[in-house]
């Protein structure tokens, strides 16, 4: 199973959420931006519907795979 970190920043003159590189929109507190972020972190753990995926790796080759509704990643929020 993978997970998923949610890390709160600082970010552009108030506070956001970062996973990996990417960054949420911008709140202007840091007990806003961890509510989102708890809010997200918390939708990522609910179960969905079993269905067929495609995507293109780093290196351009396209993959077909079945994503498992059941198989969500787990999470954490920090900062």
């Amino acid at each position: 199973m993978s997970n998923v970190h949610y890390m709160i920043v600082e970010h552009e003159g108030g506070w956001a959420y970062k996973v990996g590189d990417v960054f949420s929109e911008r709140y202007a507190t840091h007990d806003e931006a961890r509510g989102a972020a708890e809010r997200a972190a918390a939708g990522q753990m609910l179960p969905g519907a079993t269905e067929d995926i495609e995507f293109q790796d780093e290196a351009g080759v396209w993959h077909e795979e079945v994503s498992l509704g059941k198989d969500r990643p787990d999470t954490d929020v920090t900062g």
